[in-house]
């Protein structure tokens, strides 16, 4: 083959704000191959990409990562997934199977302060599917570049007086997430659930209710006169609008999206939240576990559980998103992940906290008493609030029917008078 007809292999520059981490170069048969850059390896002060990338002794893993047509995990985990992506790729004009277009494409305002850019300066990929996907369509889906399945943008503005997704979404410090075409009511449920999990004490991002059609500069597509959506403070963005960097615990553990759902536990996120955050933060996971559980929320999997790092070096667990009463659509008893082999919730009792706690190596009277005390703040919060949240009757009944299936919750159930 004569030089001239090799195809010149496209550089991505990853950054951690301001700092070179290392470059994700796409070679020939849609290899993708990334590189720490040695400046970061050889920095002592370095902000940390993953803890993934770190051995137990917590020096850094600077082996080379190659995959075929994805991107490496942790860089794959911030693209969307699903009909996000489907969507997101066909008026891209890209490959949804060539994640490294899609991080191209969407690599400047990604969770978290990662930012991705062509290392010759071009804002947008080469085109590789329709060639009647226009530049300024193209321009526009910068601002889908958030994370996860359900559709949502980066928003400017205050909920108070005017969101607004901007032409090109960069720069946004809210999150709107659009109403599910599939299951009703989606965000009056997350707004449901988040506003009890607040009040049980746990560590909740900001949300609220927004009518879809008084959002401004949505897509003519996806305005809607008669649902809402909802919003969330973004807490990988700064009131100055600066970048606050974030993981998932997917990204965590080296696994592509495919496998939130697998090969991990509840019991390993415990034990690496103890040995590596520390109490307060294993009592927060322990809160949030137990509260899931209480609602009948069976998607708490690896992705909607993050880390942040607020000075760019020591993590800590990021603020609680994501709660939805999933019982609501799906009769599911079975928690995402399995608690010392167990899922489903009506083994959650003592018995199985003390399993939890012996396998991950976590303190047990610690962890127990935290999810008694939850157990009991989740019925007792229920009892007084769930009249007053915009959720209907048959989701109440639901989660009336859950908080006596599991054995933690049945137990203060009747304590609590509304």
């Amino acid at each position: 083959m004569k030089a001239s007809n090799i195809e010149r292999p496209s550089v991505l520059e990853v950054r951690l704000n301001d700092v070179r981490v290392g470059t994700v170069t796409n070679l020939p048969y849609d290899r993708n191959l990334f590189v720490f850059d040695e400046g970061y390896i050889q920095d002592a002060n370095r902000p940390v990409l993953s803890l993934g990338n770190y051995d137990a002794q917590g020096t850094l893993i600077a082996a080379p990562e190659e995959v075929q047509t994805k991107v490496p995990p942790f860089f794959s985990n911030l693209l969307p997934e699903g009909k996000l992506r489907e969507y997101v790729s066909e008026r891209g004009g890209v490959k949804q199977v060539r994640e490294f277009f899609l991080l191209w494409l969407l690599g400047t305002d990604l969770p978290g302060a990662v930012v991705v850019q062509d290392a010759e300066g071009r804002i947008l990929p080469p085109r590789d599917v329709s060639k009647k996907v226009t530049q300024e369509s193209r321009q526009e889906l910068l601002r889908f570049s958030l994370a996860g399945v359900q559709l949502k943008f980066s928003a400017v503005g205050s909920p108070s007086k005017q969101l607004t997704i901007p032409a090109e979404g960069r720069g946004g410090y809210w999150i709107v997430k659009l109403p599910s075409p599939r299951y009703a009511r989606v965000p009056e449920n997350e707004y449901s659930m988040m506003t009890l999990a607040r009040e049980v004490g746990i560590d909740v991002a900001e949300v609220g209710l927004v009518p879809t059609k008084e959002v401004e500069g949505l897509p003519v597509e996806l305005r809607n006169e008669t649902t809402n959506s909802l919003y969330v403070r973004r807490f990988d963005r700064t009131p100055e609008g600066q970048r606050t960097h974030i993981e998932d615990f997917n990204q965590v553990y080296r696994q592509f999206p495919d496998d939130k759902y697998r090969n991990y536990s509840y019991t390993n996120m415990a034990g690496d939240i103890w040995r590596l955050l520390g109490e307060a933060d294993l009592l927060e996971f322990v809160r949030r576990l137990v509260f899931s559980a209480a609602i009948g929320n069976a998607d708490m999997h690896l992705k909607n559980w993050s880390l942040i790092y607020p000075e760019g070096r020591k993590p800590r667990l990021a603020p609680a998103y994501d709660f939805v009463s999933t019982i609501a659509y799906i009769e599911d008893r079975k928690m995402a992940l399995s608690i010392a082999k167990e899922k489903d919730t009506k083994f959650l009792d003592e018995s199985l906290i003390e399993r939890l706690a012996a396998k991950a190596r976590v303190p047990t009277n610690l962890i127990l008493e935290t999810a008694i005390a939850t157990a009991e703040r989740t019925v007792t919060a229920w009892s007084h609030l769930s009249s007053e949240l915009p959720i209907d009757e048959e989701t109440r009944n639901k989660i009336d029917e859950q908080l006596k299936y599991v054995p933690l919750t049945r137990r203060f159930i009747g304590s609590s008078t509304p």
